[in-house]
């Protein structure tokens, strides 16, 4: 029997507090909630956002490679005109 690779961890929507729109994850595999649209960070490996504006949401696995493109919006999220 052969096992299939296994899906890395993703906070789950529901956990998100209301408003922080945003979820991305850094190299170092942390996910952090945004209420602002973060920027990536090349130089360090991480999302930028101001510290009152992004909140942990939890440890994945880290992934030097695909950690920029890891940033997903609320799937209920309606940006304003």
């Amino acid at each position: 029997m052969t096992e299939s690779p296994a899906i890395p961890w993703t906070p789950d929507w529901s956990q998100a507090p209301e408003g922080w729109d945003w979820l991305a994850r850094d190299a170092d595999g942390k996910w952090y909630w945004y209420r602002t649209e973060p920027q990536l960070g090349w130089a360090g490996g991480v999302w930028r956002s101001n510290s009152r504006n992004q909140q942990y949401a939890g440890q994945g696995v880290p992934d030097d490679e695909g950690w920029a493109d890891s940033l997903q919006t609320r799937p209920s999220y309606n940006p304003p005109p």
